[in-house]
């Protein structure tokens, strides 16, 4: 069998985020990359799914998409077990929204007929949650989304899947092949261990750019790719916060007043 987990490459999510001068983007001077943490999930799960399901002899891929300093997701994924790598990266998918992100990966892997892909719910960074879906759609394969539990039939080839939904659980039969998108619950990361993470710089890496998957500039164009991103601005900064102070009975009243009057909040 032949399993798929998609990985992003996104800033640690205690990095200092700061946005260029001209608004195109953020300064990436000095903010460390790691992999997308729900996507860590996705790897586990591809990697769990091997091990219980050792008779099928499962090859696990991770693929990426993002710059050359990408290559590092794939690197954390073969540290921690997976079978082979690939890296789309070209100029032309930089800045892309999820759902060209999504096209981009169906053209790299239309043909290699991969029985499971699992995804992580949704990125850090821009934290749309649309790239499994959409990809689900693009390959004609069914998908379940925020799975949080996963129990297989004894042969593999389907599966009852538990998701969250507001305010219950959902849970569904699947048939394979599908797109599972993983919420955190499920399983938890391998840690990759240093002899792991040696070895993993050494090993071949199948990068991509946008000609070796048949697609051109004008695939990338804005009537094509439908969304993009306009511009970014920081948050404003944030008020500072006010002390009341006096009895217990004074500062509740003022604080009323304070909602009432001043921040019309009641």
């Amino acid at each position: 069998m032949k399993v798929l987990a998609l990985a992003k490459h996104v800033p640690e999510s205690t990095s200092n985020i700061r946005v260029k001068a001209d608004g195109s983007g953020i300064e990436t001077a000095g903010v460390k990359y790691v992999m997308n943490p729900f996507c860590e999930f996705a790897v586990e799960a591809a990697l769990q799914f091997k091990e219980k399901n050792a008779a099928a002899q499962a090859e696990v891929t991770v693929l990426t998409v993002g710059p050359a300093a990408a290559v590092e997701v794939i690197r954390t994924a073969y540290a921690m077990g997976v079978d082979h790598g690939v890296h789309l990266c070209d100029d032309a998918f930089n800045g892309l929204d999820e759902i060209a992100t999504a096209r981009v990966i169906a053209a790299a892997i239309k043909d290699a007929r991969f029985d499971l892909i699992f995804a992580g719910k949704h990125a850090i960074d821009f934290d749309s949650g649309q790239v499994g879906p959409a990809l689900a759609e693009f390959l004609d394969i069914p998908h379940v989304g925020a799975v949080t539990s996963i129990e297989w039939a004894s042969d593999f080839k389907s599966a009852t899947v538990k998701r969250r939904i507001e305010g219950a659980e959902e849970i569904v039969e699947l048939q394979l092949p599908a797109l599972i998108t993983i919420d955190k619950g499920l399983c938890e990361p391998r840690y990759p261990s240093l002899p792991g993470l040696m070895k993993a710089k050494k090993r071949p890496v199948d990068t991509k750019n946008a000609a070796a998957l048949g697609l051109s500039a004008a695939d990338f164009s804005r009537e094509k790719v439908g969304t993009w991103m306009g511009e970014f601005t920081p948050p404003p900064p944030r008020a500072a916060g006010r002390m009341l102070k006096g009895e217990p009975a004074e500062m509740a009243k003022e604080l009323v007043r304070i909602l009432h009057e001043e921040e019309k909040l009641i």
